[in-house]
């Protein structure tokens, strides 16, 4: 029923940290013993008063008796109410009507004062709820008026004609008592409820971060998968359809020996790009790069591109040039230096019309430079993505190829003019690999 809940006797959630956990456990612990502490005070004080008051006799105690149990009702109702809708087991919120449930209790108190003097001590646990869901100074004045009833009751009660000194000081230092401990139990209700909205937000925080990387993770597989699919299978799927188009010229023209060759080739290019598939798919590196060194892949590459231009009926002459001693590469760097050829040399023999490509290799000690040229029609490097001829790789392949060398700290470079040919330019570190 209180509009500012004291805190359920369930844990609250654990901040984050050993040492945070343990502090709030120790904080809900604390508040729970004061909980249960109040709650029974009020109860045995309740009894206490309805007792002697029943002993003492007169004609109107079953009126007061009639009172203290509508007290004790009410009381017991806003309590449990609160604690079940802070444990999440009812939706209505009594908060709402904290104020109206503490003025209600307060004027059932001072009814069964005005009727007998031994509910004056029912005043303490009550001071506490005061302190709890009223501000500072309104709940002090409160207070303050109810020490002064209580002072009044006793010494109505005890008929003398000035009040004792025990009268005044027992209910001034009880209530001096109650504010004290009253204003410590905010304080660590306050530090409980801190900590238990910070351990909210770091949980919300979390699970945001969890599912930003879940969703970064989700973007870069994809990102991973379209580079590998256009410099791998969309490649080759294109040269298989070339030749697929070649064969079937060569049928019609009765060259069966020649049809005969470009559909083994056909053959062989669909094999290769399965197993293409099947490695990326596992996230492993080429196929054409194990067992071998990135050399010997780039030699067959060159070998591979000037059969399937034959193949295809073009006159392209494709070599392999090395600068350096070979060394051994990190795994990445070969992968981005052979797809970086795969997808260039492709791109020369569908769509620059180039009789001769050059793939040179540069080993440097701490990086490495690949660089492809091929003598075809060239584009203008200025021009939008997607616009240009592609005889590098431009639109996709070039923005893919960029992302590759990027993520290893490399860099790209592309030379080409309209009638001049083009250069694709690859340097990469080693060390920091």
């Amino acid at each position: 029923m209180p509009s500012t809940p004291l805190p359920p006797t369930s844990e609250t959630a654990p901040s984050s940290g050993l040492l945070g956990a343990l502090e709030n456990a120790s904080s809900a612990a604390i508040l729970r013993v004061l909980r249960v502490t109040l709650h029974t005070g009020f109860a045995l004080l309740l009894a206490v008063g309805l007792v002697r008051m029943l002993m003492a006799g007169g004609p109107l105690r079953w009126v007061w008796a009639g009172a203290a149990v509508v007290l004790a009702a009410v009381y017991l109702t806003g309590t449990v109410l609160e604690k079940r809708h802070a444990e999440g087991r009812i939706a209505f919120d009594p908060r709402r009507h904290g104020l109206l449930w503490l003025g209600l209790v307060t004027v059932l108190w001072a009814f069964l004062l005005a009727g007998s003097a031994d509910f004056a001590w029912l005043a303490f646990p009550i001071f506490f709820l005061h302190l709890h869901l009223l501000p500072r100074r309104p709940a002090l004045l409160t207070i303050a008026l109810m020490t002064v009833a209580v002072i009044a009751s006793q010494w109505a009660a005890s008929g003398a004609p000035v009040p004792h000194a025990a009268a005044v000081v027992g209910p001034v230092l009880g209530a001096v008592f109650s504010v004290i401990t009253g204003l410590a139990y905010a304080a660590l209700y306050r530090e409980a409820e801190n900590q238990r909205r910070a351990a909210d937000e770091l949980r919300r925080t979390r699970e945001e971060l969890a599912r930003s990387q879940h969703e970064a993770g989700v973007l870069a597989e994809r990102e991973r998968l379209a580079r590998e699919i256009h410099d791998t299978l969309a490649q080759g799927l294109s040269s298989i359809v070339l030749l697929g188009r070649a064969a079937e010229q060569s049928l019609a023209d009765g060259d069966a020996a020649t049809a005969s060759g470009r559909l083994a080739l056909m053959q062989q290019t669909a094999a290769d790009n399965l197993a293409e598939a099947r490695s990326f798919v596992r996230g492993l590196s080429s196929p054409q790069l194990e067992g071998t060194s990135l050399v010997e892949a780039l030699r067959r590459l060159c070998d591979t591109t000037e059969t399937s231009a034959a193949a295809s009926g073009l006159e392209l002459r494709c070599r392999l040039e090395v600068d350096g001693e070979p060394q051994e590469l990190p795994q990445p760097v070969r992968v981005t230096l052979l797809r970086a050829a795969q997808a260039s040399l492709a791109n020369v023999r569908e769509h620059a019309r180039a009789a001769t490509a050059v793939v040179s290799v540069a080993f440097l000690g701490t990086e490495v430079t690949m660089d492809i040229y091929d003598d075809g029609t060239g584009f203008d490097p200025s021009a939008p993505e997607g616009a240009a001829g592609a005889a590098d790789g431009s639109g996709y392949g070039l923005r893919s190829l960029h992302e590759r060398v990027t993520a290893l700290n490399g860099s790209l470079a592309v030379e080409s003019a309209a009638g001049e040919g083009t250069v694709v330019a690859i340097r990469l570190p080693v060390e920091e690999q």
